[in-house]
């Protein structure tokens, strides 16, 4: 008797990653940030983390459950939104600042689309958006780092970013290219160690949860444009890398699966687009920093860029 073949639904193709797996990597990949976080900014960065990472969690158990929907927290998928929405807030920020951004990025940027998958941004970018815009003070002043003080921040300094004085042309002001490297500078939570960052990124490569593509074309494009703006001052170039989102940007948000394009080809002009976008605000916008607004952006050019850059189709073109 003739075994009968059996046909399965596609797609065929099967994958090691979960999308667990996928954010439980994202999540290891963001503790660096968080480590040099709390080490410049002190516990308070630690307890602001924590409580975003719940309120986003605990909005989307609340809506799923209000709606008799899947719960569908166990895929950590909050728990990586709440803590992007941390590291793009200061760390002397009100904690009702936080709940409000962790309103916005899971009830309004995803649930209210359908859940993970069916956002068109990036929930944590739209709730920074969101509150740069509400709460302007709270999100634009930021603390001195006082490394090794774990318990500052009651009363702590707050002071211009790098990029601010870069814009409004206090060179001399700025600090040195290994703090704003490593961090030592006054910024958001997890932006201002690029060093922790690249380490974390580094990891998401390693683990192949990102390509290279989005990270090498975004920074890339970052770089030669300020080079050429800035009349070839390579010294500059570098520092600007350093400062601001750019790191936590390319590598953490401008990759999102969901909100970026699904071929390499169009991934590439992508990261460009928002290199660009990037570029031409911090140069000559009225923001010192400009990397939420153009990942924001592209993510609303992604139905665009996939209509016309299309993966080809197996014997697409071959002859008869």
């Amino acid at each position: 008797m003739e075994k009968m073949l059996i046909v399965s639904p596609s797609p065929h193709a099967k994958a090691s990653h979960t999308t667990r797996s996928i954010m439980l990597d994202v999540i290891i990949a963001l503790v660096p940030a968080l480590i040099a976080g709390i080490c410049f900014y002190g516990l308070r960065a630690l307890w602001l983390t924590a409580v975003s990472v719940v309120c986003c969690v605990g909005f989307e158990w609340l809506w799923e459950k209000s709606f008799k929907r899947t719960i569908t927290i166990g895929d950590l998928s909050a728990v990586v939104t709440g803590l992007l929405l941390a590291y793009n807030v200061p760390a002397n920020a009100p904690c009702y600042v936080v709940v409000v951004g962790a309103f916005v990025a899971i009830i309004l940027a995803k649930q209210i689309f359908g859940g993970i998958g069916q956002n068109f941004i990036n929930p944590a970018l739209a709730a920074r958006a969101f509150l740069l815009a509400g709460y302007s003070t709270s999100m634009r002043s930021f603390m001195v780092p006082t490394p090794g003080h774990l318990l500052s921040g009651t009363d702590a300094i707050t002071s211009a970013t790098p990029l601010e004085l870069m814009q409004n042309g206090l060179v001399d002001e700025l600090p040195s290219l290994m703090d704003a490297f490593i961090g030592n500078i006054g910024g958001c939570l997890g932006e201002a160690s690029a060093l922790a960052l690249l380490v974390g990124g580094l990891y998401l490569i390693v683990r192949r949860v990102i390509t290279w593509h989005i990270p090498v074309c975004y920074i890339g494009t970052v770089f030669i444009l300020t080079t050429l703006f800035n009349g070839f001052d390579i010294a500059q170039s570098f520092y600007s890398l350093f400062l601001g989102g750019l790191m936590l940007g390319a590598f953490f948000m401008a990759t999102d699966y969901t909100t970026t394009p699904m071929t390499i080809k169009g991934q590439i002009i992508f990261a460009v687009g928002a290199g660009v976008i990037t570029t031409l605000v911090r140069l000559f916008g009225g923001y010192p920093e400009g990397v939420s607004y153009s990942i924001l952006i592209m993510n609303l050019c992604v139905p665009l860029i996939d209509k016309y850059v299309k993966v080809r189709r197996f014997g697409e073109g071959a002859k008869a």
